[in-house]
């Protein structure tokens, strides 16, 4: 068994703020009212994190297999690819993991909504869960992943963004409402702009492995323009929000990106991008926990 420095480094949890951000975005606008749960909070950021664990091990399965992770790659080594982690190692850990993000899921539904009479709620949601685990999985590994199709950034904004902030504030008002909509324009826009950076630092390799994601399609420096709408996105619903609520707090998140897509259109070097990353992706736990903050006060 591969020691557990490679397992945790497989399972990336620098990426867990950004899931985390999610559940705490969604779950603001539900705080005050009667029928918030802890518990649901709780076992909703438990199936977030286990779907974000397992989109990073078939990650690091997938790039392996299709040949996008090899020594040109730029960023934190890979598990499977420098061999601390067998092929067949990361495939069980990817099924267990899938497993308890169905078994997290089917809790929390049932937490949230089928004991409460919600059931043809409970069936949409299971299946927009088994979506999920099928989104996780299929972006880089199995046949014809969508992530080596320029696919990955619709992905993420649909999934962290629509499904993630609204299915979340969802399970907690059982209604859908402007503000979780507007705020799932933030953190979609956001995470995927954390997914812009990354193809940013790995375009070059990515390309060698033809694995065409929009960089790869559009070019570096478009990428960077590219960027700049997303967090333009990001910020004005974000914006939008301030004034529903009429508390501008949260836009303090946005002090971080805006400064540093400056920093970032004067980079010429891919692999000086790396660091950006945490940083886009603190910027939206910064948003959630803000928002939440606000809510409570």
């Amino acid at each position: 068994m591969a020691n557990v420095k490679a397992w945790l480094g497989a399972m990336r949890l620098r990426t867990l703020p950004l899931a985390a951000s999610v559940v705490l975005t969604g779950s603001t606008s539900s705080l005050n009212s009667e029928g918030f749960s802890w518990m649901v909070f709780a076992l909703t950021l438990t199936t977030t994190f286990l779907l974000q664990i397992l989109s990073n091990l078939a990650n690091d399965y997938g790039d392996f297999k299709n040949g996008a992770d090899n020594h040109g790659r730029v960023g934190p080594a890979r598990a499977v690819q420098s061999g601390e982690i067998t092929p067949e190692q990361m495939k069980n850990a990817m099924a267990i993991t899938a497993v308890l993000s169905l078994l997290s899921g089917v809790i929390l539904l049932y937490s949230s909504l089928a004991q409460t009479g919600y059931l043809t709620e409970s069936i949409l949601f299971l299946t927009l869960g088994l979506s999920s685990i099928a989104a996780a999985v299929k972006y880089t590994a199995g046949k014809n992943p969508y992530g080596y199709r320029g696919l990955g950034d619709l992905f993420v904004f649909v999934f962290f963004g629509m499904v993630g902030v609204m299915g979340t504030s969802f399970l907690q008002t059982k209604e859908f409402t402007s503000i979780s909509l507007l705020n799932a324009l933030v953190i979609g826009g956001l995470s995927t702009a954390v997914l812009n950076l990354n193809n940013l630092r790995d375009h070059v390799n990515d390309k060698a492995a033809g694995k065409m994601t929009l960089v790869v399609k559009m070019g570096f420096e478009k990428g960077k323009q590219y960027l700049a709408l997303l967090v333009g996105l990001s910020s004005i619903s974000a914006l939008f929000v301030s004034i529903y609520i009429d508390s501008y707090f949260g836009l303090l998140a946005f002090i971080i990106p805006i400064a540093r897509l400056f920093k970032i259109f004067g980079i010429k070097e891919p692999q000086s991008l790396d660091p950006e990353l945490k940083k886009f992706a603190l910027s939206a736990l910064i948003y959630g926990v803000i928002q939440l903050v606000v809510f409570i006060v």
